[in-house]
């Protein structure tokens, strides 16, 4: 916000200072995303240890470091699978800065913000926040897409929702890890079962469709080529994902008993004959 200050520097919801300096810890599909609407805000580094990144990175003006060095970096974006998450904050507590601001964008996020709350220090601000889009649903730009928010240490929270309200356009949703999870493991969580579920079922027809088939059709392609982690983590990371799931299972075997038990019943034989 206006007025506010980042480190005994003057900032502007985060906005047009070149000085603070991001860095992007796994630069995977969602990594580059960020930087490309992040890096005309901060001075951008990242770390991924993947190997063929060089020339995506150059492109997109991010130079690839160390992960130490991304770890000094004034706001830390933690974009690593959930598998590594771990991991991967226990590398950067120790070399964090004072004052840093560690922001997630995992797609759970109860497991992750009790690592973080556990391994990081506490003269750092902790964020956890999960943007719901990815590369596919962002393809057109990022306004107006939703991001939820979950403030775990420090007092940052309202000057970053700010910036991602203002400078990016997205709509904010302030939130707990739990709540998250929970309202994920129904919204995410059966997406994704369901598109698994078609694929298999495919090739799915692409020509006499439905306005309806159309929708359902669009909403697997925006999730189908998600890395075979972020499918992981929504289904097996979420601890409310398996109850959801079998409540899912459970009623379309109770509807495929009602239907089968359907097409055994006589025809009504209106004549009484």
């Amino acid at each position: 916000m206006p007025g506010g200050t980042f480190k005994g520097r003057k900032m502007d919801n985060y906005r047009n200072n070149q000085n603070m300096s991001l860095g992007i810890v796994g630069f995977g599909a969602f990594g580059q995303l960020a930087a490309h609407h992040l890096g005309q805000h901060f001075e951008t580094t990242a770390y991924d240890p993947s190997p063929g990144l060089a020339t995506v990175a150059k492109q997109l003006g991010v130079p690839l470091t160390s992960l130490h060095a991304v770890s000094q970096t004034d706001v830390i974006l933690i974009a690593a699978p959930v598998s590594s998450f771990e991991q991967v904050v226990g590398e950067i507590a120790v070399a964090c800065k004072p004052g840093a601001l560690i922001v997630d964008v995992a797609s759970v996020k109860v497991v992750p913000s009790e690592i973080m709350r556990r391994l990081l220090p506490p003269h750092v601000d902790i964020i956890a926040t999960h943007p719901l889009f990815g590369p596919q649903s962002a393809a057109k730009g990022i306004e107006g897409l939703k991001i939820a928010v979950c403030p775990i240490q420090g007092k940052q929270h309202a000057r970053l929702a700010a910036f991602l309200r203002k400078a990016l356009g997205l709509t904010v949703i302030m939130t707990t890890p739990e709540d998250h999870d929970q309202e994920a493991a129904v919204v995410q969580g059966l997406t994704h079962l369901i598109a698994k579920v078609l694929l298999k079922m495919g090739p799915l027809p692409t020509r006499m469709t439905t306005k309806s088939f159309d929708l359902l059709s669009n909403a697997i392609s925006m999730v189908q080529h998600d890395a075979p982690e972020v499918f992981e983590a929504i289904e097996k990371a979420n601890p409310y994902a398996e109850t959801v799931r079998r409540r899912f299972f459970d009623l379309a075997a109770c509807l495929s008993v009602e239907l089968d038990s359907a097409s055994r019943t006589p025809p009504h034989n209106e004549t009484g004959h």
